[in-house]
Parts: C-alpha cells; structure tokens; sequence
C-alpha cells in the first residue's frame, strides 16, 4: 500500500473524504492499491453467486468494496474488504442502513481475495482488526493455491472451519452450506 500525503486524520476528516479505495490505518490515510483482473473475477463471481443466495429479504445484504467498515474512532481505522455480508437480523439494528455511506458495527462474513501485493504482515493486521470488532468468520480466497478458508470467530482467535478446493462446497456458520465451489471461482477468461 503507498501512503499519501494525508498523517493524522481523524474523524471529521474523515467524514470530509471522497467514498474512494483506500484504507485508514492509526490516522494514516493508505491507498489500496488497484486490483487484478483475476483479483476482480474472482470477486463478481463471489458476488453473483453469494448475492443470490443472500437475498435481504431474508437472509441479509452483500456489499462489494468500496464500502468503509470503521474499525475504531480513534485513532482511527477503516477497512475495505472485496465483500462483506451483513445478516438481515443485524441490518435492522442499523439506523436508515440504505442511506449510510460506512459501517459502524461488525459485519458477520467479510470475504478478501488475497492479492499479489498483500503481504503476511498486512494480512496478520487485518485479521486483527476483523477479530477486535467481532466480524463473526472471514473468508479467506487464494486465487494462487485455488483455495478458500473459512476462519470463524473465537474468543481465543481465529480458528479454521475448512480449507475448500475443488469441487468441495463452501460451507460456513454464517451462510450454511453454499453452492460454490472453489474450482469454478478460479476459472478465468
């Protein structure tokens, strides 16, 4: 991730800012850098496929990036993960949810398509952050090993609900058993 010029935001600053790609980390304002084709494949076929099944009227809401999820207030961090999922039970604790441009409490699924530029220690952080605020399980895609982890929330940490491949069937706590298989997210044009 390349910084820009921007140290030290803090929340009415940050209200201030364009709803574009980036990330605040402690205050330092981190530009995400762009994606992949494959990067970007692999996320609408999560979407389509996850969209369908996730329907709000009854079960909740899939959102793609670029969508805020606030971390803390100060000092102040935000992510962007390529999709989260918000369940329609705790939508509705959410005030006027359609008109609000970032979300203040912890979605249940966050899904990130690991990328070339990701580093172990970047990704440590955000699994960190998605733990504090108690994201209920993170997906974890890899496009280079063709795989998908599900990790779910423990007081303890993370811990594995399965690594999928293949034609394996997603499963998670908070979706169920999904229709996607791993192989044909990595199908690629």
């Amino acid at each position: 991730m390349t910084s820009t010029a921007t140290r030290g935001i803090g929340w009415e600053e940050y209200l201030q800012l364009p709803l574009t790609r980036y990330e605040i980390i402690d205050g330092e304002v981190k530009e995400l850098p762009p994606t992949l084709f494959k990067h970007q494949q692999v996320v609408c076929k999560l979407l389509t496929r996850l969209g369908t099944d996730a329907d709000a009227e009854t079960r909740g809401y899939l959102l793609p990036a670029p969508y805020d999820v606030v971390i803390r207030r100060s000092p102040l961090r935000t992510r962007q993960p390529d999709l989260l999922f918000i369940s329609h039970e705790r939508a509705q604790t959410i005030p006027d949810l359609p008109n609000q441009p970032r979300l203040e409490i912890a979605p249940d699924l966050i899904i990130e398509v690991l990328s070339p530029s990701d580093t172990a220690s970047d990704w440590l952080e955000k699994l960190r952050d998605y733990h504090q605020i108690g994201v209920r399980e993170v997906w974890v895609v890899d496009p280079q090993s063709a795989s998908v982890e599900a990790l779910g929330w423990s007081e303890a940490g993370w811990r594995s609900l399965g690594v999928f491949t293949q034609d394996q069937p997603i499963r998670s706590e908070v979706l169920g058993e999904t229709p996607i298989q791993p192989a044909t997210l990595f199908e690629c044009a």
